[in-house]
């Protein structure tokens, strides 16, 4: 149901050491691809990945502009709990929606972010790169009594009132579950993240993903407003 593929700049030589590794820790890894030097992310939909997970943001940002979900890994030093559910914690705007309501935000203030969310309430917002995502772990999902699932995801946002109606009624239209939704107006996310014992967060911002990382596996999503080079003059 769900694979693990490595993919690799690796040379296959170089590569022999990592199957050794990977065979001496007993990791479920039997696919791989090693690269010798160049970007491993145009095999990713070969291999039919939802994710694609890495240190070097250079091989996530040509992933994400391939429209693939993708994500630059920050360790965190925290002790995670040792569970058989896997949690998985998404940021919303440039994650799992698109951009097009942040950079409102970004331009105009929260004063007219608000508002805009508050007309276009009736109105799903336009998928984000994590969407296709979600979508997959949904279907893993239903196929589970809900007290047997081995996954629980949740929404982690910055929005509050009155910008979740839209966020909800974008799920719905999605018929898409997401098992918890945390609205947070602003207030730092890492303790949250911590009390969901989240496995792993995902979201576009510099900021939230360092203060993520004090406690959870975090992945930045260079993706949307957030992350454009800002240009002066």
């Amino acid at each position: 149901m769900v694979e693990i593929i490595l993919l690799s700049r690796n040379s296959a030589d170089t590569g022999l050491r990592v199957f050794n590794s990977i065979k001496h820790y007993n990791l479920d890894i039997k696919r791989a691809a090693f690269s010798g030097g160049s970007s491993p992310y145009r095999y990713i939909s070969n291999f039919s990945c939802d994710l694609f997970l890495s240190r070097n943001s250079i091989d996530v940002r040509e992933a994400l502009e391939n429209d693939l979900a993708a994500a630059t890994l920050i360790s965190s030093n925290s002790k995670q709990c040792v569970d058989s559910q896997i949690r998985f914690a998404f940021d919303g705007d440039s994650v799992l929606f698109s951009d097009s309501s942040e950079r409102i935000y970004k331009s105009k203030g929260l004063e007219a972010f608000c508002e805009n969310e508050s007309n276009a309430a009736e109105i799903p917002l336009d998928p984000g790169p994590f969407k296709p995502l979600l979508t997959t772990l949904h279907q893993i999902q239903t196929k589970f009594d809900p007290q047997d699932c081995p996954i629980r995801t949740a929404l982690v946002t910055a929005r509050s009132a009155p910008a979740h109606e839209r966020v909800i009624k974008t799920l719905r239209a999605w018929n898409v579950r997401i098992d918890e939704s945390l609205f947070l107006g602003g207030l730092d996310k890492g303790e949250f993240l911590k009390s969901f014992e989240a496995d792993v967060f995902f979201d576009d911002q510099q900021e939230h993903c360092a203060s993520a990382s004090e406690f959870v596996t975090t992945g930045h999503v260079p993706h949307g407003v957030a992350n454009e080079k800002r240009t002066s003059g």
